[in-house]
């Protein structure tokens, strides 16, 4: 009977043992990070056509930049965009930008790149259908960005000298 109970007490430590729980709490917070990699400025510049007549030389596009962000929704949350602006317009001269498809290291559901857009001083999606996701950090990770100017209208043209613009990305649901 002693032996009984010895063995019966026993099974019962060891299956509390062997069926202990433990809770664990979880915090996920909703992230909404992006960056422009690498940092720093660039020039586009036309060149002036060396034969009356002949129109101006656009400048090389410029595809150095790259869009970087991490974005964790909330349950049931709206995908997210990326838009872009310009502070001002330069008359007579088109500022286009184009986000590739992303590459890299990130994971995720990354966006999806809008076309080629025209940029005004009106924020346009450039970048739509970001869930949770990370692109990886610094260049060659995200979405590059090719940035171009063209002759818009050439009555509207004038001469201009280091006009600085500024280009505005905005992340939003």
């Amino acid at each position: 009977m002693i032996l009984t109970r010895t063995l019966l007490l026993t099974s019962f430590i060891l299956s509390g043992l062997l069926y202990s729980q433990a809770n664990i709490t979880l915090t996920l917070p909703v992230v909404t990070l992006m960056d422009i990699e690498p940092a720093g400025n660039i020039t586009l510049n036309f060149t002036a056509p060396t034969e009356a007549g002949n129109a101006l030389g656009n400048p090389t596009p410029n595809t150095s930049k790259w869009i970087n962000y991490t974005s964790a929704i909330a349950s049931g949350g709206l995908s997210r965009r990326i838009t872009a602006a310009v502070n001002q317009v330069i008359p007579g001269v088109n500022i286009r930008l184009q986000a590739a498809a992303a590459s890299g290291s990130g994971g995720g559901t990354l966006g999806t790149p809008a076309a080629q857009v025209t940029l005004t001083t009106t924020p346009v999606t450039i970048i739509s259908g970001i869930g949770g996701a990370y692109t990886g950090n610094g260049a060659n990770n995200g979405h590059r960005l090719t940035i171009s100017l063209v002759p818009g209208t050439y009555a509207n043209l004038s001469a201009q000298t280091n006009t600085a613009i500024t280009i505005v990305y905005t992340i939003t649901e």
